[in-house]
């Protein structure tokens, strides 16, 4: 039975470290977003790192990333920036996808 045991604490680690590289990858892509949105939005200097982290706060709100979204695509048209939603969307996966190459290369 001690193996079954052991394989079943190796699926249980790995599960929990998987869910912890995305959890650290999702909130670096919303970082990221907000950074790349803060620039359309003509914003600099501490103002983009400080609406980053309103972008982070707003991945809080529910599960997936529909509030995320929500944040970008209503501060953009605040801001009267042209942007499609499938224009958002596609950078939010571009940005996902960079984001866990970063975390995988620390």
């Amino acid at each position: 039975m001690s193996g079954l045991d052991d394989l079943g604490k190796t699926h249980e680690n790995k599960f929990a470290h998987d869910s912890d590289l995305e959890f650290k990858a999702n909130a670096r892509r919303n970082k990221l977003l907000g950074e790349w949105a803060a620039g359309l939005m003509g914003l600099t200097g501490d103002a983009v790192q400080a609406y980053a982290k309103e972008v982070i706060v707003a991945d809080l709100e529910e599960k997936g990333d529909e509030d995320v979204f929500r944040k970008i695509r209503q501060d953009l048209d605040s801001k009267n920036v042209e942007m499609s939603d499938h224009q958002i969307r596609r950078e939010m996966e571009e940005l996902l996808a960079k984001a866990r190459e970063q975390i995988q290369s620390e």
